[in-house]
């Protein structure tokens, strides 16, 4: 494994242990060359898909793009690593599972959400108003409204 520090080559696992969620495998390192520590994961892929972006561009799926997208809708709401982790890990299988090689990017965007959905409603909303492309407060009213509609029944 590479150094992301000083990009040596050779690193040495120090310690391994599965996720809470045993998802993955979390391995502790020790670049050979500049000493320096860091910590790598280890996860299943069960297939190589393709996201297909609005604009006909396709990308090869990338987890860390749906991790990020999360974290920043889940910003300050108290909402546990492990949940998004298991929130991620859920949409990453539905994906694989398919059995498509080619995803649209429109249909992650919608397993994103409806995850969300169900677990924090503001970091819906959140996600939502990047995703939807919200452009007045009057979206945001609407949406919300949504929202609070479909809580209460």
């Amino acid at each position: 494994m590479r150094c992301p520090f000083c990009a040596h080559d050779d690193s040495q696992v120090k310690d391994s242990r599965p996720t809470e969620d045993n998802s993955a495998i979390r391995r502790r390192r020790q670049c050979s060359g500049c000493g320096a520590r860091f910590t790598t994961f280890e996860r299943v892929q069960l297939r190589e898909v393709t996201v297909v972006k609005n604009d006909g561009k396709r990308e090869i799926f990338n987890r860390a793009k749906i991790e990020q997208s999360v974290s920043l809708a889940c910003r300050k709401r108290g909402i546990g690593q492990e949940r998004l982790d298991q929130l991620i890990s859920g949409i990453q299988r539905q994906i694989e599972t398919l059995g498509e090689s080619e995803i649209p990017s429109g249909k992650v965007g919608e397993m994103v959400m409806e995850g969300l959905r169900q677990l924090d409603s503001v970091a819906y909303i959140r996600f939502a108003s990047v995703y939807r492309d919200f452009s007045e407060a009057r979206d945001f009213e609407e949406f919300a409204s949504t929202v609070r509609d479909a809580a209460h029944d």
